[in-house]
């Protein structure tokens, strides 16, 4: 089985919370979880749910701040196992095309 969450993680202030994001990021690192950070969020993938939880409360806390906004959407499909690579090339079958364009 395989779990695919998307998780954001931000603290509430004014200027670049790019030093913030990246503690929470780094927390991933110490979980068994594949990531994928995106301009929004960050993408993951675990074997069960439990395993995205516990990293998603590590991103969390490392991120300092006296208010911080996390956003976790799970899918935890059990019966597939799979990626989030594959829901990605299903689409991109469907479409015929990648999934992608670049505003010119």
């Amino acid at each position: 089985m395989t779990t695919v969450a998307f998780l954001s993680v931000a603290p509430v202030i004014e200027e670049s919370m790019a030093s913030e994001v990246a503690k929470a990021v780094k927390a991933l690192d110490e979980f068994d979880v594949a990531y994928e950070t995106t301009p929004m969020g960050t993408i993951i993938e675990a074997d069960d749910a439990t395993e995205i939880f516990a990293a998603a409360n590590a991103a969390h806390d490392a991120v300092d701040g006296d208010r911080v906004s996390t956003f976790l959407k799970i899918d935890d499909k059990r019966t597939s196992d799979q990626s989030a690579a594959g829901k990605v090339r299903s689409v991109e079958d469907e479409l015929g095309r990648e999934a992608k364009r670049d505003r010119e």
